[in-house]
């Protein structure tokens, strides 16, 4: 395992591993690694998911008719220095959470 957290910008650090003798075990990990995802049958749940989420947008829809409406009655509030702040935070790359 190689600790990246004690690193300096221009410092490289090379791991040595000895003992290493059976190249073709190896080679057939590599290859392994490098089958279709398909066809090793592990990720299709995934790509479901992937597939059901792309589908639907990505924001939540009741709310935004909530909020459009709370709009349109006049009781939504509106806070200048809130709305302020976040577009800083946004601008900054700020994470309010």
């Amino acid at each position: 395992m190689v600790d990246v957290t004690r690193l300096s910008a221009g410092e490289t650090r090379v791991a040595r591993i000895a003992g290493v003798s059976r190249p073709g075990a190896l080679a057939a990990e590599a290859q392994t690694a490098a089958t279709p995802a398909k066809a090793m049958g592990e990720t299709s749940g995934v790509g479901n998911l992937a597939r059901t989420l792309a589908a639907e947008p990505p924001v939540d829809m009741d709310r935004i008719a909530e909020i459009k409406k709370a709009i349109a009655n006049g009781n939504f509030p509106i806070l200048p220095a809130t709305i302020a702040d976040q577009m800083i935070a946004l601008k900054l790359d700020w994470n309010g959470k």
